[in-house]
């Protein structure tokens, strides 16, 4: 028992800034009991049953979940024991408040200024021996959980051997750690040391803690707490526990079950599951048997065949063996999860789910229009006390970022239920603060992984390292993809085995084919493989068999090639549409500038209304303010769409934007040549829904028209008859596989490719690992940029390798953050290629006056020097920005972009840029930026000169 002197001395204080100033701080001993009590209700409630049984086999307590419980409790109890230090000296108010006998033990305590998670690091060993763990393996258990206290603020640190001891005080601030610790423990049940204490496991608990302390830190209930505190720390903890399950609801991570629906009533769908999902709802149990660690399912199919059906209709069968919750569905772009998260928003809905957290997760989601403006502010949390922001570092006041708990900074992932793009997740394998939090969220979720085709060689090795992780924790995995070649897939199956424990060495006998159409499961324990079965693949093939007309087309790019050139055929083609028995036609370019000057030309010659006015050509790229893209990409996916209406003729130009998973079907698709795995996802968006029609009839009792006797797609090839790659191409894609295309293209036989039955030897043929041509002729242009390309390749995994964090194996969990670096930085870092800014168009009136709109109708939003703008004003002006290139705005002239002075101290607004455009006699002028012009129109979109 202790000593009389050895009770927690509650001035001692863990929280300070934001609270009621006339009372004193928040004790923190009282701080650490809500902390522990939150993470005993998260461990009960939020955790899954996998990521529990995860732990406590982590800590060598398989089978004792109540012990590992405890455990978690008292990790978070202790995450704040470094405020027992000089850091009890960074608050004014909380100094005048500080004992007496504390501050008379003061005056040796360094005036260093080291954070409080690492002096709690330092501590660590002292306390816990107090609390009797010491004795072998524990050491190593210590150390562990040292390293979760130092880690609670999102990064690990090294073990400290150069902190000043002054800085922890003398014996009377040593005899005080040890009693708010040894209160903490007693009210936990006197938890003893675990067994041991895996990396991997101390990385869940980690965020477990941080989730628990961001809960109890919240401003509204902190104040609450400080005016009523219990006269006992056991009546304190007591209403800390009694309190967390609706800090937990407000929150909106309260779990909430499904109701289990038929298929056809769960997805909106008319009609009974194809083939392929049938075969995931009968035999996909049998495969997963009595599986206990997880397990990872490919699924292959073509555009259209309901693929994301079938990983959801696969979570159902996952989750309920492995005792996962929820899913985490990731896509490529910010466009195709947006249209996916209003899927799953109905198919929820379908499901009795309209009170699950639902959340969209990319860096502009809260942009979205399917979220409100009211509560986007929400609840401050109190985690910054005065020495948690690295020197130099420059604090921002007027953070506007959505602080709803789950649209805020790092948490939309920790939604039961998260749609967004696979870039929040792959932070999760980067040396990013809190990239624990982000493991935590996808640890308790089936994990689906739209596209897995979509994704560069760099983008490959972060998706194969996320997949070791989650192969580690037992995390149930789904990739779905149209056009993924054997080699790419054989490489993220195989990472995500040596994650669950099967070497590299046992791994590299292997081979994992992944059929086509159908589905491969992998048992993360055994190492099992299973197939569909033969019958069930092959009736998904006679279901969706397509008999796909391909016509290439030789074309010159620019003002030359007469009937060759490329507009001309383009005109030629559409012809029909436009002219005649009307129906709809797709153009896919492969650059914004041809897209635009394509719609230009079309407009010209078959139809001058805008889009606006109800044109029958639209235009869609990704160079449209948010706002206006997607109202764009509504009309044109309710004009293409499944229900209807079908308009009666509309051609749509777009960049690769419609590529990836939006629900498209246009009677011909005619495409600017690129890699065929490309092509293949394009021609998707030709009679996708044709069976669907041709079973429950075509909208409005429309059909094809004449001139569409079958799925046509024309490829536009400048490369055919030894012409080049056009110059304002760039490096969009490689040249190497731009060629090998063509020549693929050239020797079709009949000029058809068989759907599905093709597919899967011309995505081989192309983009396989395989060589493709012979290397007699050494220093000829096709071995040249075969050895370009493989060259960027392996460039690419090189660099991944060196940024991404390392395997779950890992020693100590400082190596999560062995590179420096910012979060805003590493996001970047998920994708390579130029950065990117957000550009916002204004208008300069003749009156000097600056607009959000030409008309000069909406001003230029400005805060008042002590204020801030709402949440509606930053949303409106985000909303009509663009994402840019950052180097289109470097040179002399760069700094014409600047935002207004008074937007410099935002968080969003202080990063933008500002294309100032002079307004004379109504019209919008052009402004040179980085040697070259740039306008908005409206209608093309931004326009580069």
């Amino acid at each position: 028992m202790m000593g009389k002197q050895d009770v927690p001395d509650e001035s001692v204080w863990g929280k300070s800034r934001g609270l009621d100033p006339e009372r004193p701080p928040y004790p923190l001993v009282r701080h650490l009991l809500d902390a522990a009590a939150m993470a005993l209700h998260l461990w009960d409630v939020y955790l899954s049953e996998n990521q529990r049984v995860r732990i406590a086999e982590g800590m060598g307590l398989g089978g004792q979940l109540q012990r590992a419980r405890a455990l978690v409790g008292l990790c978070a109890g202790l995450h704040d024991i470094g405020k027992l230090s000089g850091f009890q000296f960074c608050s004014r108010h909380g100094v005048q408040h500080l004992s007496a006998e504390l501050r008379a033990d003061s005056e040796k305590m360094s005036a260093d200024r080291v954070g409080h998670d690492v002096a709690g690091m330092a501590a660590a060993a002292k306390v816990l021996k107090a609390l009797g763990f010491e004795e072998g393996e524990e050491l190593k258990v210590t150390q562990r959980m040292a390293e979760i206290i130092g880690g609670h603020h999102g990064r690990f640190h090294q073990a400290p051997d150069s902190i000043n001891p002054d800085f922890l005080g003398g014996d009377a601030w040593s005899r005080q750690r040890v009693a708010h610790a040894v209160a903490v423990h007693e009210l936990l049940g006197l938890p003893a040391a675990p067994e041991s204490f895996k990396a991997p496991t101390a990385v869940l608990v980690t965020g477990v803690v941080i989730l628990a302390d961001w809960l109890v830190s919240q401003e509204t209930y902190l104040r609450r707490r400080q005016r009523e505190l219990e006269p006992s720390l056991a009546e304190h903890f007591r209403r800390s526990q009694a309190d967390a399950p609706q800090l937990l609801e407000d929150a909106g991570l309260a779990p909430v079950p499904l109701e289990r629906k038929e298929f056809a009533e769960a997805y909106g769908i008319i009609g009974e599951p194809n083939p392929l999902q049938r075969s995931v709802m009968d035999e996909l149990p049998t495969a997963v048997g009595a599986g206990k660690r997880g397990g990872i399912l490919l699924v292959t199919a073509a555009p259209g065949d309901g693929k994301s059906e079938t990983a959801l209709e696969a979570e159902r069968v996952l989750s309920q063996r492995f005792g996962t919750r929820g899913y985490a569905f990731l896509l490529p772009t910010m466009a195709t999860s947006d249209q996916m998260h209003g899927r799953v928003t109905k198919t929820l809905l379908n499901q009795s789910g309209q009170n699950a957290g639902l959340t969209l997760v990319h860096s502009m989601a809260w942009l979205n229009s399917a979220y409100a403006d009211d509560g986007l502010e929400g609840e401050a949390v109190v985690t910054c006390d005065g020495d948690e922001a690295a020197a130099g570092h420059r604090r921002r006041e007027a953070d506007m970022r959505p602080q709803r708990w789950l649209r805020g900074s790092k948490r939309p992932l920790l939604a039961q239920f998260a749609v967004g793009t696979v870039d929040q997740a792959l932070m999760a394998v980067l040396p990013v603060r809190h990239n624990a939090l982000r493991l935590l969220a996808l640890s308790g979720k089936t994990f689906i992984v739209d596209e897995a085709h979509a994704y560069d060689p760099y983008m490959q090795v972060l998706l194969g390292r996320l997949l070791n992780w989650l192969g580690a924790y037992g995390v149930p995995v789904v990739l779905l993809s149209a056009t993924l070649p054997a080699s790419v897939s054989d490489r993220l199956i195989k990472e995500y085995l040596r994650g669950a424990g099967h070497s590299a060495k046992a791994l590299r006998k292997r081979v994992f084919p992944a059929p086509y159409p159908g589905w491969l499961y992998v048992d993360a324990e055994s190492g099992r493989c299973t197939q569909m079965s033969e019958a069930q693949r092959q009736e998904q093939a006679r279901a969706r068999r397509m008999r796909l007309g391909v016509t290439v087309e030789r074309v010159v790019h620019g003002s030359q090639g007469g009937p060759r050139n490329r507009m001309a055929v383009i005109e030629r083609l559409v012809q029909p549409v436009a002219e005649g028995d009307g129906g709809t036609a797709l153009v896919v370019c492969n650059t914004v500038g041809d897209a635009q000057e394509t719609y230009r030309r079309l407009c010209r010659k078959f139809d001058r209304r805008s889009h606006a006015e109800g044109g029958s050509v639209q235009l869609l790229h990704a160079r449209f303010p948010g706002d206006v893209r997607e109202e764009r990409t509504r009309d044109v996916t309710d004009g293409l769409g499944r229900k209807g209406p079908r308009p009666r003729r509309r051609i749509v130009v777009a960049t690769q934007v419609v590529e990836q998973s939006l629900d498209l079907d246009a009677d011909i698709v005619i495409s600017d040549l690129a890699p065929l795995s490309l092509l293949l996802q394009r021609a998707g968006r030709c009679w996708r829904h044709e069976n669907h029609w041709a079973r429950y009839g075509y909208p409005e009792g429309g059909g094809r028209p004449t001139w569409a006797d079958g799925p046509r797609l024309v490829v536009l090839d400048p490369m055919t008859s030894g012409g080049k790659v056009p110059m304002q191409w760039g490096e969009v894609y490689s040249e190497f596989l731009l060629g090998a295309t063509s020549q693929k293209l050239a020797k079709l036989k009949n000029g058809t490719i068989s759907v599905p039955d093709d597919v899967q030897a011309l995505v081989e043929a192309v983009h396989g690992d395989g060589e493709q041509f012979n290397w007699d002729a050494p220093d000829s242009p096709e071995v040249n940029a075969w050895v370009a390309h493989k060259g960027k390749e392996t460039a690419e995994r090189s660099m991944a390798g060196l940024r991404a964090v390392p395997p779950a194996r890992l020693a100590q969990l400082a190596d999560l953050h062995s590179l420096e670096g910012e979060e805003d930085e590493w996001e970047l870092s998920t994708r390579l290629g130029a950065d990117s800014v957000r550009l916002l168009c204004a208008f300069v009136q003749e009156d000097g006056r600056v607009t959000l709109d030409p008309e000069g109708k909406e001003s230029l939003p400005s805060a008042p020097e002590g204020e801030r703008l709402s949440a509606a004003t930053v949303r409106k002006v985000m909303r009509r920005t663009i994402p840019v290139r950052s180097d289109w705005l470097h040179g002399p002239d760069g700094d014409s972009v600047s935002p207004p002075e008074s937007w410099t101290v935002h968080p969003m607004l202080g990063d933008l840029r500002v294309l100032y455009q002079p307004v004379q006699a109504g019209t919008a002028q052009a402004v040179q930026v980085g040697g070259r012009t740039l306008h908005l129109d409206e209608n093309l979109g931004l326009v580069r000169g």
